[in-house]
């Protein structure tokens, strides 16, 4: 079971480093192309990875779908909680979305009350982008428009079957790059121009 990160002033300057340095060398408007994005649905090897968290209203559901997962063969990274006592959603969010934006998950899934929380805290992280999804439509635009790599669910707003579906679709739906691209790569240029000026105004 992985650790349970809190975050801190120190950790997210880090990882704002990080996605500085990937990306110094690119242009932020370079448009994504099919070959930028990686093969989805493989059968094996680092496709399969998947963080999960939750916080306590999502933890029975966490639990489904830690199991429902790895029967299916995926590599299940439980980043908690463990129990339903009660606990703050950023913390579960932030440890499943470090997980996908250091490249040690490709997917990311966190379950709190309404999952409209999860995907803000997912969100601020440099790399990822997260959707809240409701139902099977959702989860597939996300992912073959906006590219999206960690889910949020709301275990108040949908029950353990559906949610199951909605994860299933999530991680069976392909990327549209061809047509969406050029879409994707503007919300990471604009990802990495807020990032740079950030970092820029920083103190030394």
């Amino acid at each position: 079971m992985a650790e349970r990160v809190v975050p801190s002033e120190e950790l997210v300057r880090e990882l704002v480093v990080r996605a500085l340095d990937r990306h110094a060398a690119a242009e932020a408007t370079t448009p994504a192309t099919a070959q930028d994005a990686p093969a989805h649905n493989a059968t094996g090897g680092d496709e399969r990875t998947v963080a999960l968290g939750a916080d306590h209203g999502g933890f029975p559901l966490k639990q489904a779908l830690v199991k429902a997962l790895a029967d299916k063969g995926y590599a299940v990274t439980d980043c908690g909680t463990t129990s339903t006592e009660a606990v703050d959603y950023p913390d579960f969010a932030y440890a499943v979305a470090n997980l996908v934006a250091s490249g040690t998950c490709t997917y990311g899934i966190v379950v709190d009350g309404a999952g409209i929380g999860s995907a803000m805290v997912a969100n601020k992280v440099p790399g990822v982008r997260a959707a809240n999804a409701c139902d099977t439509s959702m989860a597939r635009n996300a992912r073959e428009h906006n590219y999206a790599n960690v889910l949020t669910l709301g275990a108040r707003m949908i029950g353990e079957g559906l949610a199951l579906e909605i994860t299933d679709t999530f991680l069976a739906t392909p990327w549209g790059a061809e047509r969406h691209g050029n879409r994707v790569a503007k919300i990471t240029a604009i990802e990495q121009q807020h990032l740079r000026t950030r970092f820029e105004e920083q103190p030394t």
